[in-house]
């Protein structure tokens, strides 16, 4: 009886390992954080952020995770950097008070409260953006997630494409509304490698 409860107790500890909560780093290369904006109903503008860093949890078996996000606010590209004759250029006068005030704010973060899962997967995140020192409720929907085991020569890596909506002017950025929309799409697209 006692050499079957040993076996019982070996088969349950690989088990209770895989079920552990577990620790990606994003990394940078394969990742993105973007947004669009739509300039008086012509055309969409669209953007991203060159500088963050990025964390998420996962335990498989309980279904939670945790996902952290910072981004350099003075990072933002909409593909515009050279000013030409113009006093400035749109990047440039997106980094500065009527937009990220990134002098003042260098770094706006996404901080989850709750991760939804669908079956084995998540499939929503609810958690707070913070930005120009406001913090307000943004939900993501998770679009894409998937994960490719760990082989002899690489740790595990998963992938996901999160994407919400957030009124810039709840967190006081209101220069140019109506003409540059209040609402903005926001798409993080991210790889992240076992801690």
């Amino acid at each position: 009886m006692s050499k079957s409860l040993a076996l019982l107790f070996l088969a349950a500890v690989p088990y209770t390992a895989a079920a552990a909560p577990e620790s990606f780093t994003v990394d940078p290369m394969h990742s993105s954080v973007n947004f669009a904006i739509d300039y008086g109903g012509l055309n969409i503008i669209y953007g991203k952020f060159t500088k963050f860093g990025a964390k998420f949890t996962m335990d498989r078996a309980a279904k939670t995770g945790s996902v952290d996000v910072t981004i350099e606010t003075a990072s933002v590209d909409s593909g515009d950097s050279d000013k030409g004759s113009r006093p400035r250029s749109r990047d440039d006068h997106l980094r500065t008070a009527d937009f990220f005030n990134a002098a003042e704010f260098p770094r706006m973060t996404y901080k989850s409260s709750r991760v939804v899962f669908t079956g084995d997967n998540p499939s929503a995140i609810e958690g707070s953006l913070t930005l120009l020192g406001v913090t307000k409720p943004v939900a993501l929907t998770i679009e894409r997630f998937k994960c490719n085991p760990a082989t002899a020569t690489a740790k595990e890596r998963c992938g996901t494409v999160a994407v919400g909506k957030f009124k810039r002017s709840e967190f006081g950025m209101t220069r140019g509304i109506p003409t540059i929309n209040d609402e903005v799409a926001l798409t993080i697209s991210v790889q992240g490698i076992l801690d």
